[in-house]
């Protein structure tokens, strides 16, 4: 029988044991689902999941966004082995953003319901990836925050947040994520599986309507900061090759912390899509994606502005 351990001194999360998520039985799956909605993220020790077992499970919660994927700062190779991707291309660049707090998919009509990580290959010092409990963030927020961001929604785009975060402009793609669009979605959310209210923000996120520019900016950086700087609401999870890690991208932020780019860093990621019922913001053939592609040229243009001349800002950790 599976044993469930609350991660210590924290106030989500959770270690599971004594399971195989190759072989898992009506009970386990039960019980891995309820842990999983109550705890938010759970942590797997020495399963060594292949790409095809990564997806299974996560068929277990729903449509597969994308299954059993190799997230490295290397390139896989057909006979298993992994080479260096170039300092600029666009996995690395995402691998570099990536490090700053966010959620999957809110760039998309349909944003992620949870994610999957399974340890491949680790550096020797860093690289942990860390979570973000943005139930307790909100129910931590004082009455008068609580009553400002009520009703406020705040565009999500990939291109702006690689512009913002890295001085990286990657060019509009409507095949890739860099769309183009940007889709408008509500500060605060309510679980649609435990009605649970939480924040619903991270580093895609931009251009709320009815702000100025930089009272939005201000207070999407202020929210982050405030759900991260209690150590009760963070959890680094040091990785050992084997683990997976399960995570409810509708409650939590996430993100990964740097290391020696010259070390493999290698982790296979599946991705659930959300229940269009409550995860959809719009389609980009609909009336309101005009507004949102409109938020997109214009913050692009802005950020152009205020970064001209000063390159991409992570060259220099790029270095192989």
């Amino acid at each position: 029988m599976s044993t469930v351990t609350p991660i210590k001194n924290k106030g989500f999360g959770a270690a599971v044991t004594d399971i195989s998520l190759r072989d898992l039985d009506d009970e386990d799956v039960t019980t891995v689902k309820a842990a999983f909605l109550k705890f938010g993220f759970l942590v797997f020790p020495e399963q060594f999941l292949t790409l095809e077992e990564s997806t299974a499970f996560g068929e277990l919660f729903g449509e597969i966004q994308f299954g059993g994927r190799h997230i490295a700062n290397r390139k896989p190779l057909d006979d298993g082995s992994f080479e260096n991707f170039e300092p600029k291309d666009q996995n690395m660049m995402g691998i570099l953003g990536n490090q700053n707090w966010h959620a999957d998919s809110t760039y998309m009509p349909v944003s992620a319901k949870c994610g999957i990580l399974t340890a491949i290959a680790i550096p020797d010092e860093g690289g942990q990836t860390e979570f973000a409990d943005m139930r307790a963030g909100y129910a931590a927020l004082d009455e008068a925050t609580k009553k400002r961001i009520e009703g406020l929604s705040a565009y999500h785009s990939t291109q702006v947040s690689q512009a913002f975060d890295n001085g990286y402009f990657p060019p509009k793609d409507t095949g890739t994520i860099f769309h183009g669009e940007a889709y408008l979605r509500r500060l605060v959310k309510t679980h649609p599986e435990t009605g649970v209210m939480n924040l619903f923000i991270g580093r895609h996120a931009f251009g709320i309507p009815g702000l100025e520019r930089h009272e939005s900016r201000e207070l999407l950086k202020s929210l982050v900061e405030f759900v991260t700087s209690d150590p009760v609401r963070v959890y680094s999870h040091d990785w050992q090759v084997g683990d997976t890690i399960i995570w409810d991208n509708r409650a939590l932020l996430h993100r990964a912390r740097p290391y020696d780019y010259r070390q493999p860093r290698v982790l296979i990621g599946t991705r659930i899509a959300g229940d269009p019922v409550t995860e959809l913001a719009y389609q980009r053939t609909d009336p309101e994606a005009e507004a949102g592609r409109e938020a997109v040229t214009k913050e692009l243009e802005l950020l152009r502005e205020e970064t001209a001349g000063q390159g991409f800002r992570w060259q220099e950790k790029l270095t192989y």
